[in-house]
């Protein structure tokens, strides 16, 4: 099982199996924590092969740098699927687009994403929360 790609965005479709990005980041800039992001989405693209056929477990975790979940009553979110190949196919895409709602960072610094499938992480994508300052001569300014 391979991840091809695995982004932060601002929107994310599973066009005809093609998959559409919008907006992608890792920095989130807010003048007073604690920052709520309205609406986000990880988008991840994973190519499979006859060797991860059967049914596997995937993991969404969003963490501090302590390493505690974002919100510890819903995450880390968990769904289940089952991968089959066709026969003489080598290999098998498949787009998941999570969108995300009301993500309450509660404090600046780092966080992670973690993606992992049965146990194992298999990527972390950094995100990096700071809180802009406005300095004496009226410009932002990162704190």
């Amino acid at each position: 099982m391979d991840i091809q790609i695995a982004t932060l965005c601002d929107h994310a479709a599973d066009y005809n199996g093609k998959l559409v990005i919008t907006g992608t980041f890792d920095t989130l800039a807010a003048r007073a924590v604690p920052v709520v992001h309205p609406s986000c989405a990880l988008a991840m693209r994973f190519c499979f092969t006859a060797e991860d056929a059967g049914r596997h477990k995937l993991s969404i975790n969003i963490i501090n740098e302590d390493g505690e979940s974002l919100d510890p009553n819903n995450m880390p979110i968990e769904p289940e699927f089952e991968v089959k190949l066709p026969d003489n196919v080598p290999f098998l895409t498949r787009n998941i687009v999570m969108n995300l709602q009301g993500l309450r960072f509660p404090e600046d610094g780092l966080y992670s994403i973690d993606i992992g499938c049965d146990g194992e992480i298999l990527m972390r994508l950094p995100l990096r929360i700071v809180q802009v300052k406005q300095g004496p001569d009226g410009k932002p300014k990162m704190g």
